[in-house]
């Protein structure tokens, strides 16, 4: 294969813009000689005659002229790789890989990618939904660039591997049957509803994070049913079968505060006074926290998080 060298074909390009060796090496602050030498180190590596004489002067052959044919689409996408680097350098371009638990896709990294596709349109995002304590084996193992978690499930802030970043304390709202003599109730507390059937997840940080909310609150819950996902709770609380805990992120867009939502006959309500909360953290690597693009992606989550506790679509106390 033929040694195609930048440099020397920018010479000869130049040389084909200015007509003489001596306006080329003008130009490119060169001596003569040097721009003879370059463009005869050219025509070897390449194996064919680039110059000719034409009388005092020289003249590009055609075997010039077709090598600067391929010359120019190699210096275009050069010109568009510059630019994606510089994209890149600041921030503009690339691809930042996150992985986040179920309930924050939604709320907080949807926005954020919507965000950053209006404003920075050549940065990248990649979503990877995982559990919470799953997402940081993803970042520790380098599947991802970032890891939206909770922080009861996290690795401690002492961790040398990982920067910990708090995004929001998401509130725990809980659902009711809407006919349930408790719906409507004033002032209503955790503590209120000791004595109902709940429902939440047999194992993993949604069933520790109920029954340590409710311990919190002075009682041990009973486990009437074990469910995970959030349509089996919703439909399980609609028929009657029980109470649960529902983080406000999970519940974003679901329907009307402070009464039947969603149509499915559940009723959220805001809790009063022992109001339990789960935080939600961004990690990254330590390290990294630096790079533009990922910091553009911790921006626009800080800011989709900001919107999400201001609550819209919040459920209001009776």
């Amino acid at each position: 294969m033929a040694d195609w060298d930048i440099k020397k074909l920018r010479i000869l390009r130049t040389l084909q813009e200015l007509g003489t060796v001596t306006a080329t090496a003008e130009a490119l602050h060169m001596t003569p000689s040097a721009v003879s030498q370059q463009l005869t180190g050219l025509a070897k590596a390449l194996g064919v005659t680039l110059l000719e004489a034409h009388g005092r002067r020289v003249r590009l052959t055609d075997a010039a002229h077709l090598v600067l044919r391929h010359a120019e689409a190699v210096f275009a996408q050069l010109e568009r790789a510059d630019a994606e680097l510089l994209g890149y350098l600041q921030g503009e371009a690339g691809q930042v890989r996150v992985g986040a638990f179920s309930t924050a896709v939604p709320a907080l990294v949807v926005p954020a990618v919507q965000e950053l596709r209006r404003t920075h349109p050549g940065l990248a995002v990649s979503v990877r939904e995982a559990e919470a304590e799953a997402a940081y084996e993803l970042l520790a193992e380098g599947s991802v660039d970032l890891a939206l978690s909770l922080a009861a499930h996290a690795p401690t802030p002492r961790d040398p591997r990982f920067s910990r970043v708090s995004l929001l304390a998401d509130p725990l709202d809980v659902a009711l049957p809407a006919g349930h003599p408790l719906a409507a109730e004033t002032g209503l507390r955790l503590a209120d509803l000791a004595g109902e059937p709940w429902i939440f997840g047999s194992s993993g940080p949604w069933s520790q994070i109920t029954t340590t909310a409710c311990e919190n609150a002075g009682f041990v819950p009973e486990q009437a049913h074990a469910a995970a996902d959030w349509n089996a709770i919703w439909a399980m609380v609609a028929a009657g079968m029980g109470v649960a805990l529902v983080p406000r992120m999970a519940m974003a867009g679901v329907g009307a505060p402070g009464r039947a939502q969603g149509g499915a006959g559940v009723v959220l309500r805001v809790l009063h006074a022992d109001q339990p909360r789960r935080h939600v953290v961004a990690a990254v690597r330590r390290g990294s926290e630096g790079a533009p693009g990922l910091s553009r992606v911790l921006a626009a989550l800080r800011q989709a998080a900001a919107a999400q506790a201001r609550g819209d679509g919040t459920p209001q106390p009776a």
